[in-house]
């Protein structure tokens, strides 16, 4: 049963008219012809609000007796029973009596929701359970009635109700809202100007956050990744340093400047984790966000910029906020800085704004080169060859008494600096060519022992040697990362094809999927989590590797899939650039796991189409089958109570003997139509027990004339395995199908036999026979072959039949009759310990 849908009209203070709203929605419903009733309206004596009440069905209330006092309360049983298409339910934040169904009107509404009743209710802004603590603060009044966020946001529609405050305070006073008496108090007290334009930004500020949640949805659903301006929404980068403070607090100022502002506090840590800032300085900046409002969100990238503008784009945001840069002067010689990047490459849809602070140009370490690593292990090597070799080799050329020339020598702490360069890129090739030279100037170069160059020709050539050491070094850096961004994307596109290709194969094995993200992103567990709305528990849809989370709060990384459904993964933080695969994946898990359902509905839909096609079969056979044995048992029975005529005792024989054989006709066909039944909805519950066919059988004969049928059931058969019941019903069907088409003074044939592990009992007729295309067809519910007359039976018999002999653990199969007709093949297993003897038949001498 689907769910109904809940309507909200939110109200930004009391009396602005919400439950009035409420009322002439249901008016302009009732006009459409929508069945639509009041379960629970408070007028609170308001006349205009009581007017609205006429012409809309009211359900009874319930009564309760509370401390001495009568109370009434929404019937939820009356609303149930009587099952509205709209049920009108006021004050959705009400407390109940005790004593009655639920605690609160809320629980109640749920309720009416979950039996597929759609709810219109109203509450107040006020009563909303996130704001008590500021609406306590602005009217001075705790509100003791709540309901929870979660229950108005996963509202279908939410309507606010909104009035300027000088207008509510004019309804006031003419009276509309409350008696005369009470007007003065309340004007002074919660219906204060200040108070109602608090209360009314709040609702306008809450109304807000629910339409920028449907258009992140609509986004998410179109795949839209442009900015779209409709709300201020700030990126704060940070950097761990101190200046994160005066950065927050900025962007804080700048989305007061705007309606419904947001500030995005974002952290971007180096994947190769070289670098990273204060755990405590973090912590105090997160709380800091979280103290004016916003969010703080943590993100790994080995390129902070690209980092950045990807989260940036990915939450819709509209500015960015950075600090100025802390390097000194001459350290822009290593890059433009990450503010200077993020400025060129954020486009026309996102503003950056750069802050100065008190850190600002007062230096910090030398940047770490931007884009890709050469690894840890690497980039060690890397510093040994820069540091150590030099060393070495000094100690080497001073020890031997060859004068190699100092070309020689230099050429010597070059291929050093290539080393270094080649092992660890950048910064170990500058600390090789400054160690070297400092060497090469100490050792080897006039005047020996002192750092001083009297040959300008040396100078030339230390400083050539410095040159190629740092192009050697920028040439391996540039190589190392368009290496590694060539194998992001050869490995991207690898992912992305897998991903499309099993779209197109129709791939639906979810397990298969969820391993593939384990293994691409080298996880310990990945699962696949879901729930049915914002307030239930999560439950895990499907799950691979040991271990796996329960909610997506607990993982390591989590990507969400629309409202309800996420991706949750445990094991380590992904890099930011990884995201987008894995959305991807995301995506694709979540369409594998609608498709499965899809499937599962179709074959459910399918049961249920062929209930249909068997319910309008049944419609047309038994119009006819059932009603000749009615109509000739009602002719029998109005000839016996006519007074008009004077029957003799062989006519009035003749007349029941018509009775009889339409009940046992009548009987026969209910019964098979009961059977059908039960086995249409999985009711047979067999009861397996050693059964003998010698006693089984003959007691199946009693439906058919006497000398019709010709028994052949050896007396050293064995047992079998059976429910003596069941294959009693089947053998009836089978031979009293068979005697049915027979020819007038053929006997039908019942023989058993033994072969191999099984015993087969034949029943075989001399009839017209079955074409092999329509053997399968015979055992269709309400299927009779050829020309049979009407009235003959539904057409249930064989069905009902193979439907026993399958629930037993036996087949029914037809096959022809050597020299014409058709002979029945039951197939049925022995019973255990008896052991199958081959048994002749004598099926061959009919």
């Amino acid at each position: 049963m689907a769910r109904g849908k809940l309507r909200i009209y939110l109200g930004a203070a009391p009396g602005v008219g919400k439950t009035y709203a409420m009322l002439s929605e249901a008016h302009r419903r009732v006009e459409r012809g929508t069945d639509c009733v009041v379960a629970l309206v408070e007028h609170h004596g308001r006349p205009r609000t009581e007017v609205m009440l006429h012409g809309i069905e009211q359900l009874p209330r319930r009564e309760l007796a509370y401390r001495g006092s009568q109370f009434t309360e929404m019937d939820v049983d009356a609303v149930l029973e009587r099952r509205p298409a709209v049920a009108l339910v006021d004050e959705l934040a009400h407390t109940n009596i005790p004593g009655s169904r639920n605690v609160k009107r809320w629980q109640d509404v749920e309720e009416l929701l979950d039996a597929g009743i759609d709810v219109v209710s109203t509450v107040n802004i006020q009563h909303l359970e996130s704001l008590g603590d500021v609406v306590e603060s602005i009217t001075g009044v705790r509100q003791r009635e709540t309901v929870p966020d979660e229950v108005v946001r996963r509202a279908d529609q939410v309507e606010l109700v909104d009035m300027s405050p000088q207008a509510l305070r004019r309804r006031m006073a003419h009276g509309n809202i409350y008696k005369p008496d009470k007007v003065d108090a309340a004007r002074s007290n919660f219906f204060r100007l200040g108070n109602l334009t608090a209360l009314r930004e709040l609702a306008l500020l809450w109304v807000a956050d629910r339409v920028d949640e449907y258009l992140q949805e609509y986004r998410s659903e179109h795949s839209v990744s442009k900015i779209w301006g409709s709300r201020e929404r700030i990126v704060v980068g940070l950097t761990g340093g101190p200046e994160g403070r005066t950065l927050i607090r900025r962007a804080a100022r700048l989305a007061e400047k705007g309606a419904g502002g947001e500030v995005l506090a974002v952290y971007v840590a180096r994947g190769d984790s070289l670098a990273s800032a204060s755990p405590r300085e973090l912590a105090v900046q997160r709380t800091l966000v979280e103290d004016v409002g916003g969010t703080f969100h943590h993100v790994v990238g080995d390129d902070v910029p690209s980092a950045l503008l990807d989260f940036a784009r990915g939450v819709n945001a509209t500015q960015i906020v950075l600090g100025s840069s802390r390097r000194s002067t001459w350290q822009y010689v290593f890059g433009p800085g990450v503010g200077a990047i993020v400025a060129r490459d954020s486009g026309p849809d996102l503003d950056v704004h750069i802050v100065t602070h008190e850190e600002a140009a007062k230096g910090r370490g030398l940047p770490v080169a931007r884009g890709a690593r050469l690894g840890r292990a690497r980039s060690m090597w890397g510093w040994a060859a820069a540091v150590i070799g030099p060393v070495l080799l000094t100690l080497l050329l001073t020890g031997i008494d060859t004068d190699l020339g100092l070309a020689n020598e230099m050429l010597l702490y070059l291929s050093l600096t290539v080393a270094a360069a080649l092992l660890g890129g950048l910064l170990p090739a500058l600390a090789s060519a400054a160690v070297g030279s400092l060497l090469l100037n100490y050792y080897f170069t006039p005047p020996v022992h002192r750092l001083t160059i009297s040959d300008p020709h040396n100078i030339v050539a230390i400083v050539i040697f410095g040159s190629v050491a740092v192009s050697v070094a920028s040439v391996v850096d540039l190589a190392a990362r368009r290496t590694q961004q060539a194998a992001r994307l050869r490995a991207e596109s690898e992912i992305l094809s897998f991903l499309a290709g099993s779209v197109l194969r129709g791939e639906t094995s979810l397990d298969a999927l969820l391993e593939r993200v384990r293994e691409t992103f080298a996880m310990e567990s990945v699962a696949l989590l879901e729930r049915t709305s914002e307030v239930a528990p999560w439950t895990c849809s499907a799950s691979v590797g040991p271990r796996p989370v329960e909610r997506p709060e607990d993982a390591d990384v989590d990507m969400p899939v629309g409202d309800h459904m996420a991706l949750a993964l445990s094991g380590r933080v992904l890099p930011a650039e990884d995201r987008r695969v894995l959305g991807a994946f995301a995506a694709q898990a979540a369409v594998v796991l609608d498709r499965r359902r899809l499937k599962e509905e179709a074959d459910q839909a399918r049961l249920y189409a062929e209930g249909d096609r068997i319910r309008t079969a049944l419609l047309a056979a038994v119009s006819h089958d059932l009603r000749t044995p009615l109509a000739s048992i009602k002719a029998s029975v109005t000839s016996l109570r006519s007074d008009d005529v004077e029957w003799s005792e062989a006519d009035e024989a003749e007349l029941l003997e018509g009775i009889e054989e339409g009940a046992d006709r009548l009987d026969h066909l209910v019964g098979n139509l009961l059977d059908m039944s039960r086995l249409q909805t999985g009711t047979v519950t067999p009861l397996m027990r050693e059964t003998d066919l010698d006693e089984v059988v003959p007691m199946a004969l009693g439906g058919v004339p006497e000398d019709s049928v010709v028994l052949d059931i050896p007396e050293d058969l064995p047992m079998v395995s059976a429910d003596p019941g069941l294959l009693e019903r089947a053998m009836a069907n089978i031979v009293e199908n068979a005697v049915k088409y027979s020819p007038e003074g053929e006997r039908v044939l019942v023989s058993a036999s033994t072969i191999a592990d099984r015993v087969e009992v034949r029943v075989v007729d001399r009839g017209p026979g079955v074409p092999d295309a329509a053997k399968d067809r015979i055992f269709a519910p309400f299927q009779r072959y050829g020309d049979a007359p009407r009235g003959a039976g539904v057409g249930l018999g064989l069905a009902v039949a193979r439907g026993f002999a399958e629930a037993i653990g036996g087949t029914l199969a037809a096959e022809d009759t050597p020299g014409g007709g058709m002979t029945m093949v039951l197939t049925l297993r022995p019973a255990l310990g008896c052991v199958p003897t081959q048994v002749g038949s004598g099926a061959e001498d009919m």
